[in-house]
């Protein structure tokens, strides 16, 4: 029996691939040859898709990148053309209907080879600026107002970096622009909320090394994501992140002093963790002092509803990438309480980046990449 694992998706992308050739090739009426060459390229393009998840081993990924990127590219313009194309399927429709006295191929031929390219147009040139996008993470300036906030931390700048997915679809450069982006804000602290890194530590060793580079006065504190759990090496990656200067956040707080007022940076495993890597909120926040500001890290938005009345002040958090995709944005609330920017969960106040970069493919469209650095005021 063929496990529906592999089934299902093999079933989704053979009907798919299908689907395109007869609406670019065959509604079309193009001839032999080109056809021959449409339904060529179509299922290359497919093979890439696997590149991410199945590229040898012993295939170096600066060779390999290029090639997981295109095939992530043509995820996203997959996507986007067969919904182009039904559009297009459907205005076919309605001229057989509109013929249906009479013979309408032609009718149809002609309707058919002015629209596609129309539509492959608009959605090449929808997702080249996804492309651009993506790979631009900006600064992000934002005030948090609280009674909370002391006056020793009022002005204390906190830059959130979520969401690198570094490894096969981006290499160190990324990281490094990330980096170079945020020390020109110039924080007092560093959040890095998870999902820093997809792949084995032994195969993308340097892709985390600019981290080293990441300056700021109270530190870098970070937990792990959903996305450090998805290979074997969970355990050696956060060793590494201790090796480049970063405080790893295993359940447990920092207290930190600012002008004489205190702040604690707790954070907490993923929400998908288990075993020695599970979440345990009662005892990131066991012993926290009352007096002091209590900000939480944690990957995702909805891990704030273990954490009620326990008087976090703020959580940082990542994860949904503000949907990266239209329509993703509209299915993040299946599974979060929120898809970005500042809401309330409950009792706790929770600041969502959209992330640096994203999963899958290099490409956002409807949810730009971010670098929030978010400034504490009085109020």
């Amino acid at each position: 029996m063929v496990n529906a694992f592999f089934l299902i998706p093999l079933l989704l992308i053979g009907g798919s691939c299908w689907f395109l050739y007869a609406r670019l090739a065959g509604a079309t009426g193009l001839p032999r040859g080109w056809r021959v060459a449409v339904l060529a390229g179509l299922l290359a393009l497919f093979g890439l898709v696997f590149t991410q998840f199945a590229a040898p081993a012993w295939l170096p990924p600066a060779v390999m990148r290029p090639f997981v990127w295109l095939g992530g590219v043509w995820l996203a313009v997959w996507g986007y053309l067969t919904l182009a194309l039904l559009v297009v399927a459907l205005g076919s429709l309605i001229v057989r209907i509109v013929n249906r006295g009479g013979d309408s191929r032609p009718a149809r031929l002609r309707w058919n080879r002015r629209a596609v390219p129309v539509a492959v147009l608009a959605v090449l040139l929808l997702v080249g600026v996804g492309v651009t996008r993506s790979a631009d993470p900006r600064i992000t300036e934002l005030r948090y107002a609280s009674p909370a906030v002391t006056p020793g931390l009022d002005g204390l700048r906190i830059a959130l970096v979520t969401d690198l997915h570094v490894g096969p679809l981006r290499g160190a450069e990324f990281t490094r622009l990330v980096v170079e982006r945020v020390n020109a804000a110039r924080p007092d602290l560093v959040i890095l909320g998870g999902d820093l890194v997809d792949g084995d530590r032994e195969r993308f060793e340097g892709v985390l090394e600019p981290l080293r580079e990441l300056r700021a006065p109270l530190g870098a504190y970070a937990v792990t994501g959903n996305h450090e759990f998805y290979n074997s090496s969970t355990e050696s990656w956060l060793q590494r992140w201790q090796q480049l200067g970063v405080t790893v956040l295993r359940n447990e707080h920092r207290i930190l002093t600012n002008n004489g007022a205190h702040l604690v940076v707790a954070g907490v495993n993923d929400w998908s963790g288990q075993g020695a890597f599970a979440p345990d909120p009662e005892a990131a926040l066991a012993g926290v002092p009352q007096d002091a500001f209590l900000l939480l890290a944690a990957h995702q938005p909805r891990q704030a509803l273990r954490t009620q009345g326990k008087g976090v002040d703020l959580q940082l958090s990542g994860h949904t990438h503000g949907g990266q995709l239209w329509p993703g944005r509209q299915l993040v609330p299946l599974q979060q309480p929120m898809v970005e920017g500042l809401a309330r969960v409950g009792d706790v106040p929770v600041f969502t980046s959209r992330g640096a970069g994203g999963w899958g493919t290099p490409v956002r469209i409807g949810a730009d990449p971010q670098l929030p650095v978010i400034t504490l005021t009085r109020g």
